[in-house]
């Protein structure tokens, strides 16, 4: 029996006020899988946080002590769980029974709004809708290695597993699985008849000028383009490859239960991802659709201070920080007021008028069918890429900082548009992760393994690169290198099984 059909029926009011906020979310075009929703304990809550939004997880430490801090956190007043909603066919979501009713019906409404992208999403589309029980098999297999093998080591192997779980290529699930190449078909004709099966390129020429046009220096400078290019076929991988962990799986000395638990890490790596490519649209969206049924349908008189102190709780902007609900909501709002008055296409964009751009209005009315079609086909990256404008920044007084040593502060360090938009694209390139590809798998021809980092804006903190060569020799068992920038050179880091050395490259050349 699935966990979710265990689900304990809410309390009559509140089931009462849940019919109706799905109603009114369907109504209004929301269209989502059945939603449950349970009410739980703060502890209990906090324990389902801890896993990740799942009842059960395989065992490790990281949930325990991702337990005691949100149970600390609350305990001593610095954060609460307010709701807490999964990705899965029907979607689960959970309430704390301790809050008031103004919060479940605002968390019902935030709730069905994640439910709608969740499903609509592109870059949900590939998910696992049914991870409830994939979660489940998970920890049964991991339990019968731990008891087979030892808590110990197996605990200790997922320690390193965790610490590259970031190592996946998160666009591989919407890619055409990558084809052969075709066998060449064997020939029938004697060995004698095939030819020279070394014979390099010739310039075609008669056969009195042949020795003239195909010098030896000729020939020679084609045997080595030739070779050159059968070691590029023969280089493992023959491309970069951005999904280290799979791999890792397919090519590190591992054991049978350790390319299981390396891919159970990855499964839920890849399940997780769109959540984190798409934070503030979800979230943005979620808050949209909770602050418009909230304050058109749902709310009471008495009600209204309590919503307005809970939602700009939520809404927040803190110094220095992103604050996804906030530039999500906003940005959807921005857009909706941009296609409702028809601030949008080609003589909109060469409007360099900015009374005439202030005052634009051609009432044309798409700004909620224009709002649907976004939530569709975007993630961060794309949404803030393609909707973020000069405006919009103005209104959200949005700047870049940088530190100045000098006056031992941070600073503003532009206001200015392009700045801004790079510097929120960069933190949010690849879930602002550093891009790590394997490069070769036979580095210096001694089954050495080498990584290279793709400069995109992402710097590497060299403790956390540090730490990751090491954990990756744990898997590969044989030296492992990274190549990165430091400034404008390159730089080799290495660990070699005792100690991490770096070394600037030399240039090509």
């Amino acid at each position: 029996m699935i966990q979710y059909l265990h689900v304990r029926a809410l309390p009559p009011e509140l089931n009462v006020w849940r019919e109706r906020i799905e109603q009114l979310a369907r109504d209004h075009g929301l269209d989502f899988h059945d939603t449950f929703f349970e009410v739980l304990s703060y502890d209990k809550l906090n324990e389902v946080a801890a896993y990740g939004g799942f009842p059960t997880r395989y065992p490790h430490w990281r949930w325990g002590m991702q337990y005691e801090q949100l149970s600390k956190s609350y305990t001593y007043g610095l954060s609460k769980i307010y709701e807490l909603v999964i990705n899965t066919d029907p979607c689960i979501a959970y309430l704390l029974e301790t809050n008031e009713m103004v919060d479940q019906k605002l968390v019902m409404a935030h709730v069905y709004g994640h439910a709608d992208f969740f499903k609509n999403n592109f870059w949900f589309s590939r998910t696992n809708r049914k991870m409830l029980d994939q979660m489940a098999n998970h920890a049964a297999r991991v339990r019968r290695y731990q008891d087979h093998f030892g808590q110990t080591q197996v605990e200790e192997f997922i320690d390193v597993c965790l610490s590259l779980e970031n190592l996946i290529d998160v666009h591989r699930p919407f890619r055409p699985d990558v084809q052969a190449p075709p066998v060449r078909a064997q020939s029938d004709l004697p060995d004698e008849l095939i030819g020279d099966a070394e014979a390099v390129p010739r310039m075609a020429a008669k056969e009195y000028m042949d020795e003239y046009v195909n010098t030896a220096d000729y020939l020679d400078q084609q045997r080595a383009k030739a070779e050159a290019e059968a070691a590029q076929a023969q280089r493992h991988p023959a491309s970069p490859e951005r999904d280290v962990l799979l791999f890792l799986m397919e090519n590190a000395p591992l054991t049978r239960w350790q390319r299981n638990v390396l891919s159970i890490v990855r499964d839920e790596a890849y399940y997780f991802a769109p959540q984190a490519m798409t934070k503030i649209m979800n979230e943005g969206w979620a808050s949209y659709w909770h602050t418009r049924l909230m304050t058109r349908h749902i709310l009471d008189d008495s009600e209204v201070i309590d919503y307005a102190d809970r939602h700009s709780g939520t809404t927040v902007m803190h110094r220095g920080r992103i604050n996804p609900y906030k530039i999500g909501l906003e940005l959807f709002r921005h857009i909706e007021r941009r296609w409702d008055a028809g601030q949008f296409g080609r003589e909109w964009e060469t409007c360099d008028d900015m009374a005439a751009r202030a005052a634009w209005d051609t009432k044309a009315g798409k700004g909620m069918e224009k709002i649907f079609e976004v939530r569709k086909h975007h993630n961060d990256v794309t949404f803030l890429d393609e909707f973020l404008t000069p405006e919009f920044c103005a209104e959200q007084k949005l700047f870049t900082f940088e530190h100045n040593p000098k006056a031992n502060e941070w600073q503003i360090a532009s206001r200015e548009f392009d700045a801004i938009k790079q510097k929120l694209l960069f933190q949010l390139t690849n879930m602002g992760q550093p891009i790590i590809e394997v490069e070769d798998a036979n580095f210096e021809n001694r089954g050495e393994l080498l990584l290279t980092h793709r400069d995109e804006g992402v710097e590497l903190e060299m403790g956390y690169a540090h730490a990751t060569l090491r954990n990756l020799y744990a898997l590969w068992k044989r030296p492992t290198h990274l190549a990165t920038r430091r400034g404008d050179k390159g730089l080799l880091v290495s660990f070699d099984g005792k100690q991490v050395k770096e070394r600037v490259m030399k240039a090509a050349g």
